[in-house]
């Protein structure tokens, strides 16, 4: 395992796929589909699968400390408090929380994104159609998001339901810009930031949402089936999903969980999955964690701007078009072709070992540290016959 190295904000990061298992002969540009876990996440998680085949060395603090070691480490990637992170197993179940907590009514609007992903909609669809709130579905047909959602933003806005970025195509919004537009009208800001966490820089104390949810398996480069709930302290007193016992006061005290207790441990614990200490995911998330934050997140965003940056430009030369820079994620590239996405277009990338994904219009290009020059290269010598095809 290699040694933690701390580095200073905005220095760019030297290829680092020797912390990974990919072969040199596969280019995998898909981190927004799924992060390739590093050799130090999965030797973690075998140590905890080894852990949880001897339960009788397992201790009443084997339950909560690696819980609160990960809330920890993913609040400073957010710049919150521990006490304000619940653990969940997906983002639709911190979205859930959320539209359950966040108060809607007749009359009221719900602003989210064309194209959003389906766990931050669902919700919102659910909680209008139950009282009587209005969706308001924001596109912008210049790319600028925030521009859009600012003018959709009006004294019926209970609840803006966003991304940092967009998941088809990196559409990057301004968060501090539009949570101070949502909370002068009254409202709520509600983010998912799967797309987005570890990868680009984000500082609650300046965006102030109500509830932000990410998953764990795409930028902060963990394991699937576990994430991280942000909830503001004014939302700490709300109604969860569950009613289980590790989030109750004492819950530390098996013997006397029979002593039944109301109340609940202080901060955002009332909303934790039941099961939450998790003995082989757990332990793969803190790793994961722990790298991203001695990589640093800024650092993470320059490098990977830089990549997609000369990404976008050799597309750009190809005919294939993309969102200017400053109007989307630096770690994000959502590839147009002027025809459409071609018939079996990654089945044919896949025949030469180059992964990406097709999300809406877009063919999205999502690098990560792994990735090398050749990794690009290899890309565009497998888009040739496809672009002559199409010609």
């Amino acid at each position: 395992m290699s040694p933690l190295v701390t580095r200073e904000p905005r220095e760019m990061i030297p290829n680092q796929r020797h912390l990974f298992d990919l072969p040199d002969d596969v280019a995998y540009l898909n981190c927004a589909y799924m992060a390739p876990l590093m050799h130090s996440v999965v030797e973690a998680g075998r140590r905890g699968v080894r852990c949880k085949a001897r339960p009788w060395e397992l201790t009443t603090p084997d339950f909560f400390g690696d819980p609160a070691r990960a809330r920890g480490l993913f609040a400073r990637i957010v710049n919150a408090r521990a006490q304000d992170i619940a653990i969940v197993p997906a983002a639709s179940y911190g979205m859930a929380v959320a539209a359950r907590n966040l108060p809607l009514r007749t009359g009221q609007n719900v602003v989210l994104l064309a194209d959003q992903f389906p766990s931050n909609l669902y919700p919102w669809r659910a909680a209008a159609a139950r009282t009587g709130a209005e969706i308001v579905t924001v596109d912008a047909a210049d790319g600028d998001l925030t521009a859009a959602v600012l003018a959709a933003i009006d004294e019926r806005t209970a609840i803006a339901a966003l991304p940092h970025c967009r998941w088809t195509d990196g559409a990057l919004l301004d968060l501090e810009q539009i949570g101070d537009a949502v909370r002068g009208a009254g409202g709520a800001l509600a983010l998912d930031l799967t797309q987005s966490a570890g990868a680009l820089p984000i500082d609650f104390a300046r965006v102030q949402p109500a509830f932000a949810a990410s998953a764990c398996y795409k930028w902060l480069m963990g394991p699937y089936t576990l994430g991280f709930l942000y909830v503001h302290p004014d939302h700490q007193c709300g109604e969860p999903l569950e009613y289980g016992w590790s989030p109750r006061a004492g819950s530390e005290d098996f013997a006397r969980l029979v002593d039944y207790r109301d109340e609940y441990a202080p901060g955002a614990r009332r909303y934790d999955m039941g099961e939450m200490s998790n003995f082989h995911l757990m332990p793969m998330a803190i790793a994961a964690l722990e790298q991203i934050l001695a990589w640093g997140v800024e650092n993470i965003a320059e490098t990977l701007g830089a990549r997609t940056a000369t990404i976008a430009e050799r597309a750009r030369a190809i005919g294939l078009g993309s969102q200017s820079e400053a109007l989307r994620a630096g770690h994000f590239l959502g590839l147009q072709f002027a025809e459409g996405i071609p018939p079996g277009l990654l089945d044919t990338l896949a025949g030469e070992n180059v992964y990406v994904s097709v999300r809406g219009s877009s063919m999205r290009v999502t690098p990560h540290l792994y990735n090398t020059d050749a990794d690009v290269d290899r890309l565009f010598a497998a888009l040739e016959p496809v672009l002559a095809a199409a010609a």
